[in-house]
């Protein structure tokens, strides 16, 4: 039945994304009211109260099992850009036995072993799954209910969240005690309006958002951080691809060198994080750049960016709010850790969100601190919460 069935949206507080997943809710409603069947429960998962780490969905199944553990059957995952068949879904879920241990997805696996997945399976990875979370993802309950039962006797280990569909999959399995992923071929990232998509309970319209005109060149404020020797080598490489795309673009360097030209702000460089250096960038940018600029992209002298398309993106947010973009990784969140915006694949932010960090006395412990984790921690502590892209990525350089 549809309402043993708990649809849980990976949603995010911001604005223009909550507004995405309170559509697709208000959609998976009106199709159960036009099949006449009783409604399911759809919950969104930045309105769960305390957790910050919410996001990673494993510190919700305690909830999820107490609270859906005996009337529901299944507990359905899905992104705001999902979109659902519930006819189809039904029918789908309806060919498991919702009585054993179900972990259901559309498989992806590595081509070879990568670091952000810690290098397992080296031998051979592709051997395991893990689930493509914009298709949809689904656990049956006693799943659940078993999930729940081991996070009360072993707490979720405090360390880095970086690859959640990946970290999800290794913590279901189990070193081979749980369930490998079984894939389903209903669950599909075909666009909706794709000639595959006949069988599909779920497609995804996979693109980039345009909420209106694309935000003008010079609302972007482009600050490249590097140093004096990468100056002969990657600040090239900018130079030739996507500096010309930016209307306001400054580097800043250890090294005042006029033929690129860099600034010094006065702080040396460092080998490890470099959280002076940003917060000296931070400061630049509210003091000297034109206060009508409302957005600030902070990049690595490696980062490759398309600023058209991220024109485009903006223009989905709201300058008025406080911003913080990019992509999101989580630090400790099994313990009350924080989340933060992985800085080599840029971190974005509008004037309103660096105002409210630089008012707070939020600083660098050490000038060598990961500047990405500091903000993270800053913003946290501000209860202002990271807004995640899939649409920005740090990888090796390859």
């Amino acid at each position: 039945e549809l309402k043993e069935i708990v649809f849980i949206i990976q949603s995010q507080s911001n604005s223009f994304h909550s507004k995405r997943a309170e559509d697709l809710k208000r959609d998976v409603l009106k199709q159960a009211a036009d099949l006449g069947k009783e409604l399911p429960t759809v919950l969104l998962t930045h309105q769960m109260d305390g957790h910050e780490g919410a996001w990673t969905i494993l510190p919700l199944m305690r909830d999820f099992s107490v609270t859906y553990g005996r009337n529901s059957s299944w507990i359905f995952f899905c992104e705001e850009d999902t979109r659902i068949q519930v006819v189809k879904l039904l029918e789908t879920l309806g060919r498991f036995d919702g009585s054993k241990e179900w972990f259901l997805g559309k498989a992806l696996y590595d081509e070879e072993s990568t670091i952000i997945h810690h290098y397992a399976f080296a031998e051979n990875p592709t051997v395991f799954k893990f689930p493509d979370f914009a298709a949809g993802w689904a656990l049956s309950i006693p799943l659940v209910n078993k999930l729940a039962k081991k996070l009360k006797s072993e707490p979720l280990k405090s360390d880095f969240t970086i690859d959640l569909k990946h970290e999800i999959a290794l913590y279901i399995w189990q070193k081979g005690e749980g369930p490998h992923l079984t894939p389903v071929p209903e669950f599909c990232t075909d666009d909706v309006s794709s000639y595959k998509v006949d069988h599909c309970a779920t497609t995804f319209s996979n693109f980039l958002p345009l909420c209106g005109e694309p935000v003008k060149k010079e609302d972007v404020f482009v600050a490249v951080k590097t140093c004096q020797k990468f100056h002969g080598d990657r600040i090239p490489v900018v130079k030739q691809t996507w500096e010309r795309e930016a209307a306001l673009i400054e580097y800043y360097s250890d090294y005042a060198d006029i033929s690129i030209p860099t600034i010094d702000l006065g702080i040396p460089n460092t080998d490890r994080g470099h959280c002076g250096k940003t917060f000296a960038i931070l400061e630049r940018f509210l003091n000297n750049s034109s206060p009508r600029t409302p957005w600030l992209v902070i990049v690595d002298d490696d980062t490759l960016i398309s600023i058209f398309r991220l024109r485009k993106l903006l223009s989905c947010y709201d300058p008025n709010e406080p911003v913080f973009l990019g992509e999101r990784y989580g630090y400790g969140l099994g313990a009350g850790g924080y989340s933060y915006i992985t800085g080599g694949g840029g971190m974005v932010f509008s004037r309103v969100a660096v105002q409210k960090l630089l008012a707070s006395k939020c600083r660098c412990y050490n000038m060598d601190a990961p500047d990405d984790m500091v903000l993270g921690m800053c913003f946290s502590g501000l209860g202002i919460p990271i807004t995640h892209s899939p649409l920005f990525h740090q990888v090796r350089e390859l």
